[in-house]
């Protein structure tokens, strides 16, 4: 299927969708959709949840998310409050 110039509105598309027959037959030459996008089977199709890429080079962001944390933590251990940007007792 090919883009054509005159697209359905959504509203046109609610109306068919709502139009059709849900136990009707399908086609003979109907397909598949995740083969008519061409994808492997899975778990969930990669067009709704695509699998998650591994970024080689960027290890430094663990130990600085870590120091992050911990250093929050601290201050939350030791009774004071950061919320403001300055140290003070809670």
């Amino acid at each position: 299927m090919e883009p054509t110039e005159s697209a359905f509105t959504e509203a046109e598309l609610t109306e068919l969708a709502l139009a059709a027959d849900p136990h009707a037959p399908l086609d003979a030459d109907a397909v598949p959709l995740g083969e008519y996008l061409s994808q492997t089977p899975g778990l969930l199709p990669t067009w709704y949840m695509p699998s998650p890429m591994a970024r080689p080079g960027k290890a430094w962001r663990v130990p600085v998310v870590v120091a992050i944390v911990a250093a929050f933590v601290i201050i939350e251990a030791f009774g004071l409050c950061s919320t403001f940007g300055q140290l003070v007792p809670a």
